[in-house]
């Protein structure tokens, strides 16, 4: 991992970047920001840690925890809301065991993220699934995508 986080150092002084920069090198390389990664960082940059996972907290784009190699991302907006979303994000927690509080399958292979909007309400209800926007979804297209990534896994 220093190896790595090595690399990222010197791409952030030759380009003059920021936290944000790190963070987003970090993310890109692992996943998720790991906590050693972080503290490794605020010693070599002298800043402390609680700088690092106030930027990291902030912004949506940043995780601190590993995700699954499949991202499906529900939309909770109003009109999703309105048109189901919420039963989408229940059954899919259902169907992939998702245990209360987390949002990974045990096996690191789902991540079910809820977010505010997607801003495509004219095709409410609306997923994402691994970066491909899917509208109208219903319950059954929802279950085709799942046991499609799960037959490709």
């Amino acid at each position: 991992m220093e190896e790595t986080l090595q690399k990222i150092l010197e791409e952030y002084r030759k380009n003059e970047g920021n936290i944000v920069t790190i963070l987003q090198d970090i993310e890109k390389t692992f996943g998720y920001i790991p906590e050693e990664a972080v503290t490794w960082f605020s010693k070599k940059l002298d800043i402390p840690a609680s700088r690092f996972f106030g930027v990291a907290t902030f912004y949506s784009q940043f995780h601190l925890k590993p995700r699954g190699r499949n991202i499906i991302t529900v939309c909770r907006g109003t009109a999703c809301h309105v048109k189901g979303s919420e039963r989408l994000i229940n059954r899919l927690f259902i169907e992939l065991d998702i245990t209360d509080n987390e949002d990974t399958t045990s096996d690191q292979k789902f991540t079910v993220e809820k977010v505010n909007c997607i801003g495509a309400c004219g095709i409410a209800p609306v997923a994402v699934v691994n970066h491909e926007v899917h509208g109208k979804m219903s319950l059954d297209k929802m279950m085709k995508e799942v046991r499609k990534l799960k037959k490709s896994e």
